[in-house]
């Protein structure tokens, strides 16, 4: 039997020619591994677009959460309404930080984002989707290796020290041409700042267009060192 403790990139079944395929395969098993205690912790951005797809092929019902920052951009949440209309089986639950963006402000002082991003990164993203992982064990991501250095070594399934659990990353052999040549060939609605230079979609203040085809995720932090959100280390 498969199980994190033997499982490989190569393991008998999942490799496979046709990179859909592969993704497929990585999701089937999982949801018969994990079942209902599997998430899918999803941006939106076009990445999550091709995994609800693939997903949805699998598990119509799958149970998807989006971290609803207060701070995205309205193309976001336009985009999420339509995903909804056209996976109406699809558990989508929009995820709220534990303080609003004007509580922040008189906690912490406005615009948290400019003086410590880590620090708002923790108030609404990672302290809601700890909660939502508390007894969880496992979830999905859209990481990809050619995405960045940081995500260059990860593996399809991954032990998560952050929420203590199995992160299942059916995308990480994908390049960015695969997932847009995935993503017209079936027609997927996706967020229109992607055709305005924004390869990676996250809160409004701390992303920007980017042109580096080497960096997908130049535009987020830009004039920082800061690469990730801390879901993902």
């Amino acid at each position: 039997m498969l199980t994190y403790e033997n499982w490989t990139e190569t393991a008998p079944g999942f490799e496979d020619a046709d990179k859909a395929g592969e993704a497929l395969n990585v999701l089937k098993w999982a949801y018969s591994e994990y079942g209902n205690d599997l998430v899918y912790a999803c941006s939106f951005g076009i990445e999550g677009i091709v995994l609800i797809e693939l997903i949805s092929r699998v598990k119509k019902d799958a149970r998807i959460v989006f971290l609803d920052t207060e701070l995205h951009f309205q193309e976001t949440y336009d985009l999420i309404s339509r995903v909804k209309a056209r996976y109406p089986d699809l558990k989508i639950t929009m995820k709220k930080p534990p303080l609003t963006v004007a509580e922040q402000a008189a906690e912490h002082g406005d615009e948290l984002w400019k003086k410590d991003p880590n620090a708002c990164c923790k108030i609404r993203k990672v302290l809601p989707l700890r909660e939502v992982m508390s007894g969880e064990k496992a979830w999905i991501s859209g990481l990809r290796r050619e995405q960045s250095p940081s995500r260059r070594s990860t593996q399809f399934l991954n032990r998560d020290e952050k929420f203590e659990n199995i992160k299942v990353c059916p995308l990480i052999h994908w390049t960015w041409k695969d997932v847009w040549r995935f993503a017209h060939k079936n027609s997927l609605d996706y967020n229109v700042l992607h055709d305005k230079g924004y390869p990676s979609i996250g809160c409004q203040p701390c992303t920007q267009p980017a042109f580096d085809l080497n960096d997908s995720r130049a535009g987020r932090w830009n004039g920082s060192q800061k690469t990730e959100c801390g879901l993902h280390g």
